[in-house]
C-alpha cells in the first residue's frame, strides 16, 4: 500500500532532514532551528505542583482549553493587542497544542478541496504544507525586494476560489515586520471581497529598532473575518510545551470544536497549567530576554553586512523575529549549498527553496537558539564559508 496522493504532494519538513546532516557532521553550529536560547519563566514550572495535585486533571479537560488560562489570554489580547474576544464581540479564542495546530484547525474549518489561500513568498514552509494536506491550493504571491508585502499583486491573485489571504508579521523566514498600513490594505481587501484575513502573529514581542506590531484583528468590524494565530513557543521558551491560541470568528465555532475534538480532545492541560504561570510573570519576562537577544541580533548583522559589502550577498532588512534571509550570489542550488556548507564548514542554514523562493540561492540565518558566543563562532564560520563557496563559483 503507498501513501495518499495527498501526502505525495506535500514538501518534505526541511528542518529534519538539515537536523540529519547536522549529527552526520559533529561539531556543527545551527543557525537553522527558530527557537530561542532560553526556557520558560520559573513561574511555569512552579504550577506543575498544582497541576498534580488534583487528580481530575489526569483526564480529559474542556476543548477550547482550562477556562483560567482562557481567560488570561482574553485579558492578554485586550490589553496587548487591542483585541476584544466573546460573545459580545462575535469572536471566540481556543488554546491550541501550538500555534501549528491554531493553523491546522483554521484552514480545515474554512476550505474545501480546491480552494485557495493567497501566501506571500516567502512563506512559512508548514503553512505551506497544511493547505496541500487540506485538498487545497496556496497561491504564491510576489513581495517586494524587502520580503514586503505587494498589495497589488495580492489583489490580482484574488479568483473566486479564494478563501483567505495569510499574512505572518512579524515574518518568519524573512524577519521582515509589515507596516500597519499594508495589514489594514490586506484586512479591508478581505471585508470587499468576502474572504478570511488569517493573521500569523507568533512573533509578536520579536520587533527590533523602530519596528512594532500590529494585530489586525484590532481594527474595528474586522472580527467578522479575522482569524488571529499566537504561540508561546518562541517567547516563553515553550517550544516543547506546545501551547498555542487562536481567536476567530463565531461563525466557525462549530467547524473549529469538530476539528478540536478530533485532532487533540483538548490542550495538553499540564502544558496549559505551566502557561498560566509563564503569563504570571508576562510581557516583562520576554521583553528582558528579547533586549539581550537584539545584541546578538546586531552582532549578527554587522557580520552579514561585510558579506554584502563585499558583493557576495544581498542581505536585506529584518526587524523582527529570529531570522535573516540572505540571497547569495552563487548558481548553485540551496540545498546543495546548505550541505556544502555543513560538509565542509560545520555551519547549517535553512535553505530558501523551502520558503517558496525558487529564483537564486536564499539561506535563512536563525540567531534567536545560541548564546552570543556562540552566535559569533556559528557566524565566523558562515561568512568565511560564503567567501569560500564563492572561490569554487568563480573556478
Amino acid at each position: 500500500m503507498d501513501q495518499s496522493r495527498r501526502l505525495q504532494a506535500v514538501q518534505t519538513p526541511i528542518i529534519p532532514v538539515i537536523a540529519d546532516l547536522i549529527r552526520s557532521n559533529p561539531g556543527t553550529i545551527s543557525l537553522g532551528q527558530g527557537v530561542v536560547n532560553y526556557g520558560p519563566p520559573p513561574a511555569a514550572s512552579l504550577q506543575i505542583a498544582r497541576f498534580l495535585s488534583d487528580s481530575e486533571n489526569h483526564k480529559y479537560q474542556a476543548t477550547a482549553g482550562a477556562p483560567a488560562l482562557v481567560d488570561a489570554l482574553t485579558g492578554k489580547l485586550a490589553a496587548e493587542n487591542g483585541v476584544a474576544v466573546g460573545e459580545a464581540h462575535g469572536n471566540r479564542l481556543m488554546v491550541t497544542a501550538g500555534g501549528n495546530q491554531a493553523f491546522f484547525n483554521a484552514i480545515l474549518a474554512i476550505l474545501d478541496p480546491d480552494d485557495e489561500v493567497i501566501l506571500p513568498v516567502p512563506y512559512y514552509f508548514n503553512h505551506e504544507m497544511a493547505i496541500v494536506m487540506a485538498n487545497a491550493r496556496p497561491v504564491l504571491v510576489r513581495t517586494d525586494e524587502n520580503f514586503q508585502l505587494d498589495i497589488d499583486a495580492i489583489r490580482a491573485a484574488i479568483t473566486p476560489r479564494t478563501r483567505a489571504i495569510l499574512t505572518v508579521s512579524p515574518n518568519n523566514p524573512s524577519g521582515a515586520v509589515y507596516p500597519e498600513t499594508a495589514l489594514r490594505a490586506v484586512n479591508a481587501l478581505c471585508a470587499e471581497r468576502g474572504l478570511f484575513h488569517i493573521s500569523d502573529e507568533a512573533y509578536e514581542y520579536f520587533t527590533y529598532d523602530d519596528a512594532r506590531h500590529f494585530s489586525p484583528a484590532a481594527i474595528p468590524g474586522a472580527a467578522a473575518h479575522t482569524i488571529s494565530l499566537y504561540s508561546m513557543s518562541k517567547a516563553y521558551g515553550f517550544a516543547s510545551w506546545r501551547i498555542g491560541w487562536m481567536a476567530y470568528p463565531e461563525r466557525l465555532e462549530a467547524a473549529i470544536r469538530k476539528i478540536q475534538d478530533t485532532v487533540i480532545i483538548c490542550p495538553p492541560v499540564i502544558a496549559q497549567y505551566a502557561a498560566l504561570g509563564a503569563l504570571e510573570e508576562g510581557r516583562a519576562f520576554v521583553q528582558a530576554k528579547v533586549q539581550r537577544l537584539a545584541k546578538t541580533r546586531a552582532m549578527v548583522k554587522r557580520e552579514l553586512s561585510v558579506l554584502q559589502q563585499e558583493g557576495l550577498a544581498d542581505v536585506p532588512e529584518a526587524a523582527g523575529a529570529l531570522y535573516y534571509l540572505m540571497r547569495v550570489k552563487s548558481p548553485l542550488a540551496p540545498q546543495d549549498y546548505a550541505r556544502r556548507l555543513i560538509e565542509a564548514h560545520r555551519i547549517a542554514v535553512i535553505p530558501g527553496d523551502a520558503f517558496g523562493l525558487t529564483q537564486g540561492c536564499h539561506l535563512r540565518v536563525a540567531y534567536g537558539a545560541l548564546q552570543p558566543e556562540t552566535a559569533a563562532e556559528g557566524v565566523g564560520r558562515l561568512v568565511a564559508g560564503v567567501r569560500a563557496l564563492a572561490e569554487v563559483g568563480a573556478g
